[in-house]
């Protein structure tokens, strides 16, 4: 059987960079060489898309020096272009695979020009990565599921201009502590917790350095659960759950993949009930957003309570050694490899054109 062409692409330009390239190290050693020619393009924090060789070369970060350019058309040729000192070579892609987290990569921009270029990709389509990535709106679509969710006061960064106004506005409606998140940000970037007026205008200023929308939310204390789901349509499942163990107050950046005492358990025990609940929320979701492929739901176990609250859901999830995702899948009996093998696959099963 004749390879097929296959892109990678990974890296680019929002502030979850360098986790997307060991994601992406993970998932190129996991795919079949027999089947796929693979081609690896790296795009550089600011911006400029690169052939990449090989796996070390991601591994020592040597790739961002590479100086052959590398292009995908919007055009339906499906052509990835490489270029160096005026000449150029042309590939026809069959498949792309987006590793990539964050903004201009798990937003549906990416997607966008897969789509307008007929190329068959991985993972969630344009609207779904969009409205996932925006906490505001992922939030406004679950709303109507009855699932349970933290509320929250929307703020925009313009607003910040008269900082007590926008404070006034927070504290009439929230009791502290709050959580601020940027709306369009992963990894937890931009997040902060505050505890007074005081914080607040400082979490209210870091979030704005991330995202032009901020969210302030409701503290819910509790157990940090999440959930893998995979498949599309009528064929979604859910794995069995995880718990986050954060080593700092709560789960941000540094905590997640800076801090050895930061802990993931599977399948830990939870109340009766409570996995299947989680595991039936996670697929109403999945599919509320027009998910395809795989996502990670993540929620909290209210403590005090044990309700199930939904935090929120990413489109790309992560990779890495201490990632979550890739660790409940092979629980759930899906090696590494064998679901890489399934996602690539299906991304024709969506594929129109």
């Amino acid at each position: 059987m004749e390879k097929m062409n296959l892109a990678v692409i990974f890296g680019g330009m929002s502030s979850e960079h360098d986790v997307s390239c060991v994601s992406a190290v993970t998932v190129i050693k996991a795919i079949n060489k027999e089947k796929y020619n693979i081609y690896l393009i790296g795009i550089t924090k600011d911006g400029h898309w690169l052939k990449v060789s090989d796996t070390e070369s991601i591994t020592d970060g040597s790739w961002v020096n590479g100086k052959v350019k590398a292009a995908i058309l919007p055009d339906t040729d499906k052509s990835l272009i490489f270029m160096e000192d005026g000449k150029h070579e042309t590939i026809r892609i069959d498949r792309a695979f987006p590793v990539m987290h964050g903004l201009f990569g798990e937003d549906g921009t990416i997607q966008g020009l897969f789509e307008l270029a007929h190329i068959p990709y991985v993972g969630c389509g344009t609207l779904s990565s969009a409205v996932t990535m925006d906490k505001f709106f992922t939030k406004v679509i679950v709303e109507p599921l009855g699932i349970a969710q933290a509320r929250f006061v929307p703020v925009r960064s313009y607003e910040l201009k008269d900082m007590d106004k926008a404070v006034a506005k927070v504290e009439a409606a929230q009791e502290y502590p709050v959580f601020v998140k940027p709306s369009n940000a992963g990894s937890s970037q931009g997040v902060s917790k505050a505890r007074n007026r005081k914080e607040l205008e400082a979490a209210l200023t870091l979030a704005a350095k991330h995202d032009t929308k901020i969210l302030v939310e409701e503290t819910i204390v509790g157990r940090e659960i999440e959930c893998a789901v995979f498949g599309h349509d009528d064929s979604i499942i859910a794995s069995g759950v995880g718990e986050i163990l954060a080593a700092a107050e709560f789960y941000d950046f540094d905590a997640k993949y800076n801090n050895a005492e930061s802990k993931t358990v599977i399948g830990p025990e939870l109340p009766e009930g409570k996995v299947k609940e989680i595991q039936e929320a996670a697929k109403k979701i999945f599919a509320a957003v027009d998910g395809f492929g795989l996502s990670r739901v993540d929620f909290f176990l209210e403590k005090g309570t044990n309700r199930v609250v939904f935090n929120e859901i990413n489109t790309i999830p992560g990779h890495t050694a201490i990632s979550m995702y890739p660790m409940l899948m092979k629980a759930a009996g899906h090696e590494l490899s064998d679901y890489i093998d399934e996602l690539i696959s299906m991304s024709l099963e969506r594929h129109l054109y």
